[in-house]
């Protein structure tokens, strides 16, 4: 069988190459005996893809590949009906398992031999991720889309999967004495409180914190995901108390910690979203703390909570388009922040947390403390999609087995926090000898364990507001 034809439009070159580089599917009966395809092949299709601008280039690469690489319909169409003929005509198990594993194996995009291939070359996982940030880059802008290109994603996620599973990744602990460039990679890949210079980076691996990395056998010193841990005497609930400046303390007093809060995790490398490294990256950390520091009773995590203001902000708007109508706040708690905006349609709120204004009033945030303490515990424990929780740090960390532990007022007081989440942190509390089956529970019947405070919330929220 000849390669299928690309469509017309593609440039010579790419056509060329795309032909070369995808090994065909070799049938079924030979698929032991084909042979590898040549190193120099996949060594091209990295130059080539690394020679094309990032952008429409690149995504017209990608696209080509993901529909004209991809599963031979014909030849799956053909297999499946073995399969179904096996079953009709009750053929020994033998036969069956074999017509299906003859399935299985034409189910195999053609482009999985290259990403396969090109795993194997040196540096050729490290292309693969970039090759991933390029297509999640794409289909978030829709650059590239389509079912074809979705599909390639996903088949390519899941290789990486296997690729990056704990057995191949190294824990490495950041002290000021680690390389200077992983302590720039570091601080540039930290996604939730920015470091602000060198100061404040030698104070988030100085005395009573912690900083871990894993790395891959085949990208050795490479942080692929980072976990910062401050160690303290208590659950934390601001987290300027944690990264604010301070001088970095020289000596760290055991008896002084008994409680451990992850206070950061970030992805340095975007093609390895939606690999499971994060809560491997938590497991692994907490066996090496206890081994450490075995005084530690408390496992806690201080957790920012995007998309809470925007969320906030929605509501009020469909709010206001039934004039008048208000049912996030009780009557009185209404009146007093109409007083305080002069105006009772709700708009001039909007306007004053869309633009982190409210905060300069002391009444205006006064009087917003007590409903939106409460609004912000349903948000995190009754706003759902597809059953799990709406908002995706709480989703992660409900997945882990962590409890909804404490909704902390102006956690934090930054512009990027109160811009998200109005100010507010929140603590998800990891019982070890409980996170397997609150992950059971989550995963299973999508019960959220969370605590008396925040119960006590959400019941407040469900006599208050009507949604």
């Amino acid at each position: 069988r000849g390669p299928r034809c690309l469509s017309s439009g593609a440039s010579p070159g790419m056509e060329e190459l795309l032909r070369r580089s995808v090994p065909p599917l070799p049938p079924y009966e030979t698929k032991e005996k084909a042979p590898p395809p040549a190193e120099l092949r996949g060594a091209e299709f990295v130059r080539f893809y690394r020679s094309l601008q990032a952008g429409p280039p690149r995504a017209e690469l990608l696209t080509r590949l993901a529909r004209d690489f991809g599963v031979e319909h014909g030849r799956v169409a053909e297999a499946a009906a073995k399969v179904l003929q096996a079953r009709e005509q009750r053929r020994e198990p033998g036969a069956l398992l074999q017509a299906e594993d003859r399935l299985r194996y034409y189910l195999n995009p053609q482009y999985r031999g290259l990403f396969q291939h090109l795993g194997r070359l040196e540096g050729g996982l490290r292309f693969l991720v970039e090759l991933r940030a390029d297509l999640m880059e794409g289909l978030a802008s829709k650059a590239v889309d389509g079912p074809h290109v979705k599909e390639m994603n996903g088949v390519l996620k899941n290789m990486l999967s296997e690729w990056f599973c704990t057995g191949f990744l190294n824990l490495e602990r950041v002290t000021w004495q680690s390389p200077c460039e992983v302590l720039q990679k570091i601080s540039d890949s930290e996604a939730v409180h920015p470091v602000r210079n060198w100061v404040d980076m030698k104070r988030r691996v100085g005395a009573y914190r912690r900083c871990y990395f894993f790395s891959h056998c085949a990208i050795p010193g490479e942080p692929l995901i980072v976990l910062h841990v401050a160690l303290t005497s208590d659950i934390s609930s601001s987290i300027q108390a944690i990264v604010k400046e301070v001088p970095p303390l020289e000596t760290e007093d055991a008896d002084k910690i008994t409680t451990a809060i992850f206070y950061s995790i970030s992805l340095t490398q975007q093609g390895l979203q939606g690999v499971e490294l994060g809560t491997h990256l938590i497991k692994r950390v907490v066996k090496e703390l206890q081994k450490e520091l075995p005084q530690i009773e408390a496992f806690s995590t201080l957790s920012p909570i995007p998309g809470f203001t925007k969320w906030l902000v929605g509501l009020l708007s469909s709010q206001s388009k039934d004039q008048g109508r208000n049912e996030l706040f009780t009557e009185s708690e209404w009146q007093e922040i109409s007083e305080l905006t002069g105006d009772s349609t709700g708009e001039t709120l909007k306007k004053l947390l869309n633009t982190n204004e409210w905060v300069r009033s002391e009444k205006l945030s006064e009087a917003l403390h007590s409903p939106l303490m409460r609004l912000c515990a349903w948000y995190l424990y009754g706003e759902k999609h597809r059953g799990y929780a709406l908002n995706p740090v709480a989703n992660f960390h409900l997945q882990n087995g962590s409890v909804l532990w404490r909704i902390n007022w102006m956690g934090d007081s930054s512009p990027r926090g109160i811009g998200a989440s109005c100010g507010m942190m929140v603590n998800y509390r990891y019982f070890l000898e409980e996170t397997a089956s609150n992950s059971a529970l989550y995963l299973g019947s999508k019960q959220v364990r969370a605590s008396q405070q925040v119960l006590a919330l959400v019941k407040q929220f469900q006599q208050n507001s009507k949604l």
